[in-house]
């Protein structure tokens, strides 16, 4: 998320509340996180495990819970709770704003384009020519529907990342200030869920094709011309490429690739990155191909052993 105004590192420290090491007068111009920092942005890290990561990455502002050697070039944000503090800064420069109406006034939605009664258009989304949003439908604050989209029955595009810090007294939520982007020529069935990015953009590619019933992760990238069918569900900061086809009631964890062409069949347990152009099966999913010989082999397994009896 890029700030309204570039702001310098002083006021940010003022505004959490914290010390900061750099030049006061040090650019801030927006905030993310690792996975998609660009110079000029904050970003947090609160664990021992990351600090390298997040010092080296492309973020130039490094709000942090230990006092370190400051890299060249950059702004450290020392604070005693990074998590609680980025959430500050999300309230501070992207707060909740209730709508008065079922379609906001700041939205702007294309020419030819329907929205069915009871469908909910949240502030600054942005719909497209010739879409069809029917009722039921809500589309949070900030989206961006591209031209000739269908959005079907009970879907809701935008809601709150699954991302939280658990403490002694239960779970903090680390709050969303992202978007949900759909290009030109998406459907999308009914009753689906796509959760908008914590800073930045959870999208669904060009042409790509949703069934009903499936669940979008945070950050989430998918490609063009994917289809991803029911009750599918794929977790935050994955990245499907082009021409991906997901089955039925496959399950995908976070922060992986499938790469182009890849065919996942029903029911499969996606657990780490899958090369493209290749067809998968079980959990964790493996080549189908290697999977069906093995389930064959096991079948032939009693045969075998009355084969051995016989010989002795």
């Amino acid at each position: 998320m890029k700030f309204p105004n570039p702001h310098t590192l002083k006021q940010i420290a003022q505004l959490i509340g914290c010390d900061f090491v750099g030049s006061d007068d040090f650019p801030v111009l927006g905030m993310n996180e690792i996975h998609v920092v660009e110079p000029g942005d904050i970003v947090f890290v609160d664990h021992p495990k990351y600090y390298d990561k997040a010092l080296n990455s492309a973020a130039t502002i490094i709000l942090i819970n230990k006092e370190v050697a400051c890299p060249e070039g950059k702004g450290l944000l020392i604070s005693d709770d990074p998590f609680r503090d980025f959430n500050k800064l999300t309230d501070s420069f992207k707060p909740f704003k209730a709508s008065p109406s079922h379609i906001s006034d700041s939205a702007i939605i294309g020419a030819n384009s329907v929205v069915q009664p009871g469908a909910f258009i949240g502030h600054n989304v942005v719909i497209g020519a010739n879409c069809i949003i029917h009722a039921h439908v809500s589309i949070y604050d900030d989206a961006v529907i591209g031209n000739h989209v269908t959005i079907h029955s009970g879907t809701v595009l935008g809601a709150n990342a699954f991302y939280y810090k658990k403490r002694p007294d239960g779970f903090d939520r680390l709050k969303s200030c992202g978007r949900v982007v759909v290009k030109d020529h998406v459907d999308i069935g009914a009753n689906c869920t796509i959760d908008r990015g914590v800073t930045g953009d959870t999208t669904i590619g060009e042409g790509s094709k949703l069934d009903n019933q499936i669940q979008i992760g945070h950050d989430t990238v998918i490609g063009k011309k994917c289809l991803i069918a029911s009750q599918a569900g794929i977790a935050g900061c994955v990245i499907i490429e082009d021409e991906v086809t997901i089955w039925g009631q496959v399950g995908c964890t976070s922060g992986i690739t499938i790469h182009k062409n890849a065919v996942v069949h029903a029911q499969s347990g996606i657990s780490k990155s899958l090369e493209g152009n290749k067809t998968y099966w079980g959990t964790p999913a493996q080549e189908a191909r290697s999977v069906m010989k093995e389930m064959a082999n096991i079948k032939r397994i009693p045969e075998i052993l009355q084969f051995i009896k016989t010989k002795k």
